[in-house]
């Protein structure tokens, strides 16, 4: 197996951690404060990466590599996990799943910014349709909006988009693990102060599911999620593996509904549907079709509904 394949094979495995992130972000915020619950995660994974590098005796970091491990735990260690916690408040996590649709393009650009990459005109192209199809998709579920939220989201995919990037030309030289040990280790003393200050009075009433929660994404989207990421990025190209995040709002909606019990639709939904722009219909056969169906199911329900008053009035006079 060469290094290109090898890095597809451990950035899918990074996507499929990766994808309970939200879902188990917002059973967590339940009962813990989203600041609370960014710190603490990225203490338990802290320590347990300071464990890590001292077991495997890895060499500190060159001073030269402090600034890009510093813009990693920005991005990743505080920035996109603060921001979606902050965000679920007032989102459901299917609906949050609309904005990971966008992280591809932004790992991508950020990877040439950062990174040097130089993909061709066709791979933004395709980039560009992948992201629209993917968060058009999960647009259409049927779940409530909240500017607040939409815009704490937004944030949060620019921030996980410059780490990525920026861990990702970094595992190159340190390693995928290390890189993410590292930035944990470099986060670790600031996390720790802010936990014990922010830590909730009565952690007994904290209900289990909150406390799994908390454990999912301490463990696996802080730490062993981005061993398998960054080596995949580093192996197979910033560029091309991170389009593989475009699988992860089908997996998380997928966990979204069984886990959290919510709605995700595959049906047509009048609501959106008439909000569709007008221009467009004559260009879309199929969601001109959509929105003609949806018309004439609710004609057809008023209809029914109209003859059974009718029905009721003649009745009783």
């Amino acid at each position: 197996m060469n290094n290109t394949t090898s890095g597809w094979i451990s950035g899918f495995v990074g996507v499929l951690i990766f994808s309970g992130s939200l879902p188990a972000t917002r059973i967590a915020v339940a009962d813990f404060d989203p600041l609370f619950l960014t710190v603490a995660r990225a203490t338990i994974a802290g320590l347990l990466a300071i464990c890590l590098l001292l077991a495997f005796r890895e060499k500190r970091p060159a001073q030269s590599d402090l600034l890009p491990l510093a813009i990693v735990s920005l991005g990743v260690v505080i920035g996109f996990p603060l921001l979606t916690a902050l965000a679920l408040k007032h989102i459901t996590s299917a609906h949050s799943i609309v904005f990971v649709g966008l992280l591809p393009l932004s790992t991508a650009i950020f990877g040439v910014l950062r990174g040097g990459e130089r993909p061709k005109t066709v791979f933004w192209l395709f980039s560009c349709l992948g992201s629209a199809i993917v968060a058009g998709f999960a647009l259409f579920q049927e779940e409530a909006a909240s500017s607040v939220g939409d815009l704490l989201m937004l944030g949060a995919i620019i921030a996980c988009g410059l780490g990525y990037a920026e861990g990702a030309s970094l595992s190159r030289k340190l390693g995928g693990w290390q890189v993410i040990s590292w930035a944990l280790a470099l986060s670790l003393p600031v996390m720790l102060t802010l936990s014990i200050a922010a830590m909730p009075v009565s952690l007994p009433d904290i209900d289990s599911r909150s406390w799994f929660g908390l454990a999912y994404v301490s463990l696996f989207s802080m730490l062993i999620g981005f061993i398998f990421w960054y080596r995949g990025l580093a192996l197979g190209g910033i560029a091309g593996v991170s389009q593989l995040q475009l699988l992860q709002p089908f997996f998380g909606l997928v966990l979204a509904a069984v886990l959290l019990g919510e709605k995700v639709s595959l049906g047509c939904s009048p609501r959106r549907l008439r909000w569709l722009p007008a221009w467009q219909a004559p260009r879309d056969l199929h969601v001109n079709s959509a929105r003609a169906a949806c018309v004439v199911h609710e004609i057809g329900n008023q209809t029914r509904t109209e003859a059974l008053s009718g029905c009721r009035r003649r009745k009783q006079s």
